[in-house]
């Protein structure tokens, strides 16, 4: 189905008229109304993961514990919304000695957004995900772009939500869901729209991050887009635990198919080292299974040759034999050399069930090849505490918005510390999709200057700063 232009006009007016009341309305109206949304989501559990399995295939444990953290997002920018710390108040009183006039800063809601859901996560970056989530927590209301690959969840979910919020006090208007590709370009175009939230591929999300660009009046655009999560072994590492961590990596890249964007997509080894043996052991018996889409299915054929098409790869392993249409684990290497001398070819995302295994046969040539990694969500470093890894580190700080020293970088906690961004091609902005700092992308400062304590807006007024969070004159405040 596809929304109709004169549909998208009616949904634009109503998110407009919306948003005046999204802003103004307090902490803990808010926050009730996104408590509303979570409760009304886990009140049609089972309804809802019905839905999913049948459109997905992900299977109903994956989809029972992505609405719980669907629902567990809701509450944690609840939390954040009356916490008070993310408006950023900020007072210097006047000062006739300088001279300098008063000046109250905070941040605003900045009118309607636009949210493009993602294939992989029909929940938790779909209709009522994080950018969902922390925009109707910034005082926004939301349309969403179903995704083509789960079109009945998403009509259903947004009813939902639209539903629960409108019975919670919230305002017609709140949150409401476009159709078709014609759609989407057109939702991110016009001119109600003041930002746009995506999580999907690197051309779809370039075109429509030039679409917003090139608007008569341009908006931020933030997208979530390629990631391979470059990971180092280090020699010692692989001495002391290269079992452990073989096994770690087959289960991290095949997770979920391969279709996770934290997914372990190149993997440094050390040239000598065994660990390619290992992962051959583990490889052998891991099971891949059916891509989500249609066109991540004809996709992934298509990425696999593109690695193999570089003299230097050779296959390390094969998965077990997978069914016809399914995709089948795969294990690739190459060098270092070939990756700093051709990195289109062998550092291009390949979204499904393969890693690519790079060896490097000093620092020099590990160093060279990670300068030409792109950037990425995340970046992963196994070493021992005798390793000398300062410059390595130093390379993958610049190259990813989250570095991990343990485990694996597939699994994303929605904290209020995470960062699930990094520098292009990762993403279009420095901004994080997942966690409390994610309400930052739909607000905007506004500063009042000599304005009346009648006028001002009420959490920036002295009473109101006396319980909240607050810098005054250079000092902060934390009641």
């Amino acid at each position: 189905m596809t929304t109709t232009t004169a549909e998208l006009d009616a949904l634009t007016a109503a998110a407009a008229a919306a948003a005046p009341v999204w802003r103004a309305a307090d902490a803990a109206t808010r926050a009730s109304w996104l408590r509303a949304a979570a409760d009304a989501l886990d009140a049609h559990l089972d309804e809802l993961v019905a839905i999913a399995d049948d459109e997905t295939r992900l299977g109903e444990t994956r989809l029972r514990g992505e609405v719980g953290r669907t629902t567990g997002q809701l509450r944690l920018f609840a939390t954040v919304v009356e916490e008070g710390s993310y408006l950023e108040l900020t007072v210097d009183d006047a000062d006739a000695s300088v001279p300098r006039p008063e000046l109250r800063r905070m941040l605003t809601g900045v009118g309607p957004v636009a949210v493009f859901s993602a294939s992989n996560f029909p929940f938790a970056f779909s209709v009522a995900g994080g950018d969902t989530a922390s925009a109707l927590a910034a005082g926004n209301p939301v349309i969403v772009k179903a995704h083509s690959g789960h079109p009945r969840l998403s009509e259903r979910t947004a009813a939902i939500v639209a539903e629960a919020l409108v019975t919670a006090g919230a305002p017609e208007g709140s949150l409401a869901l476009v159709e078709g590709r014609e759609a989407g370009n057109a939702l991110v175009q016009h001119p109600v729209i003041q930002a746009a939230g995506f999580t999907g591929s690197l051309g779809g999300g370039r075109a429509l991050f030039d679409l917003a660009s090139g608007r008569p009046d341009p908006i931020p655009f933030y997208g979530e887009l390629g990631s391979v999560n470059p990971v180092v072994l280090t020699p010692a590492a692989v001495a002391a635990r290269g079992e452990a961590l073989a096994q770690g990596l087959v289960g991290s890249f095949t997770l979920g198919v391969g279709q996770f964007c934290t997914k372990p997509g190149v993997v440094f080894v050390p040239a000598g080292a065994g660990f390619e043996d290992l992962v051959a052991g583990f490889a052998a018996s891991a099971s891949g299974g059916p891509l989500l889409t249609e066109r991540i299915t004809a996709a992934f054929p298509s990425g696999v040759a593109h690695l193999e098409s570089d003299p230097s790869v050779a296959v390390v392993a094969h998965g077990l034999e997978a069914e016809p249409g399914s995709a089948q684990p795969l294990v690739l290497s190459t060098d270092a050399a070939a990756v700093a001398a051709r990195p289109s070819v062998l550092l291009e995302e390949c979204f499904g069930p393969v890693t690519l295994l790079v060896r490097y046969a000093s620092a020099a040539e590990l160093h060279a090849a990670l300068e030409a990694v792109p950037g990425s969500l995340t970046a992963t470093l196994h070493a021992e505490d005798s390793d000398d890894v300062a410059a390595v580190l130093e390379v993958l700080t610049r190259k990813a918005g989250r570095v991990l020293f343990a485990g694996w970088p597939t699994g994303v906690a929605v904290t209020w510390s995470q960062h699930h961004g990094g520098p292009w091609p990762a993403t279009t902005s420095l901004h994080t999709s997942v966690g409390a700092t994610a309400i930052r992308r739909f607000l905007r400062p506004v500063v009042f200057q000599d304005a009346p304590a009648a006028l001002l807006p009420e959490v920036l007024r002295d009473e109101s700063l006396e319980r909240l969070p607050h810098r005054r004159n250079g000092v902060l405040r934390v009641p």
